[in-house]
């Protein structure tokens, strides 16, 4: 096992370099099983959800190399056996991204149900219902997920709440269904974009992403591609959160600033100075820092993925602050860890009440998801002395060679083993 130690209360200044976009790799790498052929895929992020997406396509007959840092080569020339380990699928939620993958290739697909972070129920009603609309029929049987086909056809789907998942797992069973299918209600976030832009650069026909309404007409085959996943949306906000609670100055490159509208936004309502610019953004925090409300709400409003970082700087804000998750319904399970460290949070279901104290403390803590262990990070980087943060694996499922960004911003912050082995394998180890 490994943790994190980190000596706070020092702000972070200089620069840092934004990865490529963790929720939009989790979806473009089952993609490429789509395409009979080779796909090379720049700015992949080295976290361990990548290790764990080459492991399954290896284990399903693909070859997979990295070319170099960022870039992976996938081969599905071969037969893709169209089922998902179990033990793999369960460590991670986009796993289920190979249900749609896989019925577009194999017109079938048996998946276990969803892993990864556990801050809430993860229905999958709407899948099911995108691919029954399809033409396909689904079974769930002791935690898998079993699809069939015998031709897909293109079907109206109308999502009964916005969901990125569902979106995401219709477009992918729809790129090689017979016929048009049109999705209504469909997750306009930058990440379904990013999937649908892939998909077309290997022949698909997709019209919309990016609204509320995806027109896809299926074809009857995808080639290979090369394409690069655009930067990380979250890991870019987080390091702005991190520099706005810190008082600290920092420029974050490699970022398209429209996706960090509503980041930006609070921020400044909160005091700090933005300045964008072309692929950067300069985030310049003033302390004391003023309380505000917030509320999570699908592309464009204020992101889920953003709401434990958000909550962690508000706890030194000034005043009251009303922080409401409207996504899932459990994602303040991370609040205990942050009272060992001094904050004043009182929660009512999906409502935390945040009352600003002048001085966070150093304390042992555990994060209880990745995002909520970025958090801790935040949180620990501005306390007064020293932190240690356990379960880190969480962290690194999402956030590539983070120890080294906060150290690189001037953080005091090194990681350490104990006795216990390291749950999560590097990326190397996949290879």
């Amino acid at each position: 096992m490994e943790k994190f130690i980190v000596n706070g209360a020092r702000p972070l200044k200089g620069e840092v370099t934004i990865s490529g976009a963790k929720n939009a790799a989790v979806a473009i790498i089952p993609a490429s099983i789509l395409a009979q052929g080779t796909c090379i895929i720049e700015n992949i992020p080295r976290i361990s959800d990548v290790t764990v997406l080459i492991r399954i396509l290896k284990d399903m007959g693909a070859s997979v190399q990295m070319l170099d840092n960022t870039t992976m080569e996938i081969d599905t020339s071969n037969t893709m056996l169209p089922v998902v380990p179990y033990e793999l699928a369960r460590r991670m939620r986009g796993s289920y991204y190979f249900l749609g993958a896989l019925l577009g290739r194999c017109s079938r697909a048996s998946v276990s149900m969803p892993g990864g972070c556990d801050f809430g129920v993860r229905p999958i009603d709407q899948h099911i219902k995108a691919f029954e609309a399809m033409n396909a029929k689904v079974t769930v049987d002791r935690g898998m997920v079993n699809t069939v086909a015998n031709q897909l056809l293109g079907g109206h789907i109308y999502f009964d709440i916005e969901t990125v998942g569902g979106t995401i797992n219709a477009m992918l069973a729809a790129v090689k269904a017979k016929g048009i299918t049109i999705l209504e209600n469909a997750a306009k976030e930058p990440h379904v974009v990013d999937l649908a832009n892939f998909l077309n650069s290997m022949g698909a026909d997709i019209r919309g992403a990016g609204t509320d309404v995806i027109k896809i007409h299926g074809v009857e085959q995808l080639h290979g591609t090369t394409y690069s996943i655009i930067p990380d949306q979250i890991e870019a906000g987080t390091f702005m959160v991190a520099a706005a609670a810190s008082g600290g100055d920092v420029l974050i490159k490699n970022v398209i600033p429209k996706h960090l509208e509503s980041i930006s936004e609070k921020l400044v309502r909160i005091g700090a100075s933005i300045e964008e610019h072309d692929d950067s953004i300069r985030v310049i925090g003033h302390l004391p820092m003023n309380s505000l409300s917030i509320k999570t709400l699908p592309y464009p409003g204020f992101p889920t993925d953003m709401q434990p970082q958000m909550t962690a700087l508000l706890t030194m804000a000034s005043g009251t602050s009303i922080v409401t998750e409207s996504i899932f319904s459990n994602r303040f399970r991370y609040v205990d860890e942050l009272r060992r460290m001094g904050a004043d949070i009182r929660v009512d279901g999906t409502v935390a009440v945040v009352q600003g104290v002048e001085q966070l403390t150093g304390a042992p803590v555990k994060a209880t998801d990745l995002r909520a262990g970025a958090a801790l990070l935040i949180a620990a980087c501005c306390a007064k002395g020293t932190t240690e943060i356990e379960d880190i694996y969480h962290i690194e499922r999402g956030y590539e060679n983070i120890v080294e960004k906060f150290i690189g911003l001037g953080a005091d912050i090194r990681k350490v083993s104990v006795d216990e082995p390291d749950r999560t394998p590097v990326m190397a180890q996949a290879l």
